[in-house]
């Protein structure tokens, strides 16, 4: 494989679609959007200037589709069409600068606190989870799984409509499609459960009825954890869903590493975990890959390991025009001061959030 540079532009296989470069905005918690799930002016603002500063690719932070899977306090609503205007403002808004803009599709399921939602928490089972008044999640019924299904693509409908050019459905970090692929949090016995296929139907149902309801040249992204021990997801069942999601024509797979260094064993050997992917899908699908990339030799390590596209997150929020800081000697990582997360277009809520990172915002 020929060495990859950031600066590329990509050619997405199934539409054509082009991407003006391989720098991904990753979807970040910024706890911005107002009580009611619609966008406010200060992350509109926020994610415009990245697209403004050189991103290729701009994601929303996770963008909840029903408000039984609302998981944080200011978290982004896609679950009603009163959200379409602020949606439809960003989209134009990223789209100006010549970025393209996905929004990340999402529902907590057992990870959706009741003090947030008002409900018991949702998911493949009755899993234990201390965000539920009872302690227990309640395991969904058949008809409460074909709905849900459809608040997913009711949701891509949405962002289509609004103008933005895909989705990035998440199925990564432990939230409802993670709880039903997963073989420790879904033990159900009906046709969402049991094996890795039956466990993976939801995920699938979600990807095969977005194609059908948005337009052909529609970008649709799924993120996945590469494992996921607590739910039960191996290394191997992440791969055998890839190749699935391959076959369902998925644009781009996201691989969410947390440290693109990390390293797993397969078949006796230890990889890198985007390596592990990019060796056993080849060149049928692009790679997203995030985690830890913050300089020059971290993108070059990613593009090494096979991925297509490098996504960042808190280098991102750093700075906004990070694709062309990281060839310079200007682009150190935290702390930050206040003064420098101001100029970057963070509001004073999402620099107050950023404090929860350790070593972030400088004191």
């Amino acid at each position: 494989m020929s060495m990859r540079n950031l600066g590329d532009s990509v050619i997405l296989p199934r539409s054509g679609i082009e991407i003006r470069n391989r720098s991904v905005l990753a979807a970040l918690t910024n706890k911005q959007s107002n009580d009611d799930g619609t966008l406010s002016e200060s992350e509109i603002k926020w994610l415009e200037r990245r697209s403004r500063d050189g991103f290729g690719l701009v994601t929303t932070a996770a963008a909840f589709v029903h408000p039984s899977g609302k998981s944080w306090d200011g978290e982004l609503g896609v679950h009603s069409d009163l959200m379409l205007p602020g949606l439809t403002e960003l989209a134009n808004r990223i789209r100006n600068h010549g970025a393209l803009g996905l929004v990340q599709i999402f529902h907590g399921g057992m990870r959706a606190p009741s003090k947030i939602t008002g409900l018991v928490p949702i998911s493949s089972g009755d899993n234990s989870t201390n965000l539920s008044s009872t302690n227990l999640s309640r395991s969904m019924s058949g008809p409460e799984i074909e709905a849900a299904v459809e608040w997913f693509v009711d949701a891509a409908v949405r962002c289509s409509e609004a103008g933005f050019d895909g989705v990035e459905i998440h199925g990564a970090h432990g939230y409802l499609i993670t709880q039903f692929m997963g073989s420790k949090t879904n033990k159900r016995r009906d046709r969402w459960g049991g094996s890795l296929d039956a466990r993976a139907l939801f995920l699938l149902e979600i990807v095969r009825r977005i194609r059908k309801n948005v337009p052909r040249d529609f970008i649709i992204s799924v993120r996945l954890s590469p494992e996921h021990p607590s739910c039960g997801i191996s290394i191997e069942d992440s791969l055998k869903i890839s190749k699935m999601l391959v076959d369902e024509d998925v644009d781009i797979l996201h691989i969410s590493c947390w440290d693109i260094r990390n390293r797993t064993k397969i078949e006796s050997t230890e990889k890198p975990l985007t390596q592990i992917f990019s060796d056993e899908l080849g060149d049928s699908i692009p790679l997203i890959t995030t985690g830890s990339i913050w300089i020059e030799e971290d993108v070059n390590e990613a593009f090494r390991q096979g991925a297509s596209l490098v996504g960042v997150g808190r280098a991102g929020i750093a700075y906004p025009d990070w694709p062309l800081r990281v060839f310079t000697s200007e682009n150190r990582g935290p702390p930050f001061s206040e003064e420098h997360l101001a100029d970057a277009d963070l509001s004073p809520r999402f620099i107050e959030y950023m404090r929860m990172w350790d070593g972030f915002v400088d004191d």
